[in-house]
């Protein structure tokens, strides 16, 4: 578990590089396969899924905290091209980035008075599935609802 924590930790502080599963296992000692399956295993998504849910929740954070334009948003946080940061932004948060930053601005919220982790939880993109499969599944009009219960 501490070499998969390490990897993971490595990751969130560095969200904006390139994280391949081969360097992944690299950081933790292990094999990429088996990197991969245990990552699975114990954090519920992918190293890829989970890379790209810290790039979206950053990049949520620069549109709303900063006036930094979205082209350097999407560098900064570690995408290679606008376009790919622009459909993937969209496909997981329902939105495009200057919608998003639009609404923010409009309904500027109070974050001082909740704690910074409710905030980030609350701002963290649901990505129970692959965003490919998110858009066969809204292509071929069968999207199915990922709710899970909370007891």
């Amino acid at each position: 578990m501490s070499r998969l924590l390490r990897a993971k930790d490595r990751m969130d502080a560095a969200s904006d590089e390139d994280w391949p599963v081969r360097r992944l296992g690299r950081v933790s000692g292990v094999s990429a396969a088996h990197f991969a399956r245990s990552f699975k295993d114990t954090f519920g998504v992918p190293p890829h899924r989970y890379l790209l849910t810290r790039r979206i929740e950053r990049a949520k954070a620069f549109l709303r905290d900063t006036d930094l334009s979205i082209t350097e948003i999407a560098f900064q946080t570690g995408w290679n091209s606008l376009g790919t940061f622009g459909r993937t932004f969209r496909d997981v948060t329902g939105e495009n980035p200057g919608a998003m930053r639009a609404r923010e601005r409009v309904a500027p919220h109070d974050g001082k008075s909740v704690p910074e982790c409710f905030l980030r939880a609350a701002h963290r993109p649901d990505l129970t599935i692959a965003v490919s499969e998110q858009r066969r599944q809204e292509a071929s009009g069968t999207k199915t609802s990922a709710t899970t219960e909370v007891v």
